[in-house]
């Protein structure tokens, strides 16, 4: 295992030592160090929940006989990032992303990796990090947002912007703006349209990175949270198994 790297030997007696203070045991060593990226931020709708999702993934590593290390990637929210200064910040995130990625795992050794992403620029630089470092790797996307209601019908963030020209146009006032805007993104989940964020989940789960159904199950559901916890348990057979390509020119690992 790579992580043997870090954690066999009598001069890695420092390194044991180390991830003693963060409780690992004779045992653990032993074990796959897997780390999780999660994107985890509370301004961005479609990363609120990924603090709770990310204890499923780590049920299944911990099940599946592997050690689950969590750290954290930014993620910066395109829908509020836009129409100012913000909005030149979006994409040189996903490099930021993608070096933290990398960082993380060649820096501490890890034998797979699990990524939490979900929106727009997350997802393409969570999977170009882990492709820099080659090692088995899938995707939890976080899951797209309930649609919301208003005056009976559904409503989602496409309704707000189509509210905004409304109003100009003069066929909406501003209190039913105001009142559309409070009921069309409901709760946590990437903004409920085929934006960004649900079409690289959409083409995550084409490649083989993430597990049937992820990129289309709603957040903060009992499925979500089965997938989770069921790629927790896939990243410790795809690196049992011995694979090392990464799915990206082997879609074969969630098979």
């Amino acid at each position: 295992m790579k992580s043997d790297s870090v954690k066999k030997g009598i001069q890695r007696a420092p390194h044991r030592s180390l991830l003693r203070a963060c409780g690992l045991d004779d045992d653990d060593f032993k074990k796959p160090f897997i780390g999780i990226a999660n994107s985890f931020t509370d301004i961005v709708p479609g990363h609120i929940h990924l603090k709770e999702l990310v204890e499923f993934v780590k049920d299944g590593i911990i099940a599946a006989g592997g050690i689950p290390f969590e750290f954290d990637t930014m993620a910066v929210c395109d829908g509020i990032s836009m129409n100012h200064e913000g909005m030149k910040y979006s994409l040189p995130s996903r490099e930021i992303i993608a070096a933290t990625v990398e960082s993380m795992t060649k820096g501490h050794a890890f034998d797979g990796l699990v990524l939490i992403p979900s929106c727009d620029k997350v997802v393409p630089g969570m999977i170009m990090g882990a492709a820099r470092v080659d090692v088995p790797s899938i995707v939890v996307t976080g899951g797209p947002m309930q649609s919301g209601e208003y005056k009976g019908k559904p409503a989602d963030l496409i309704t707000v912007f189509e509210a905004v020209g409304a109003y100009s146009a003069g066929k909406m006032t501003e209190e039913e703006v105001h009142e559309l805007e409070k009921c069309a993104c409901p709760g946590a989940g990437s903004c409920s349209g085929l934006f960004t964020a649900n079409t690289m989940a959409c083409i995550t789960e084409t490649f083989g990175l993430s597990l049937p159904t992820c990129a289309t199950t709603h957040a903060r559901t009992e499925e979500n949270n089965q997938i989770a916890f069921e790629s927790g348990k896939q990243i410790i057979k795809l690196v049992e198994d011995g694979f090392i390509k990464h799915c990206i020119t082997h879609s074969c690992y969630c098979k």
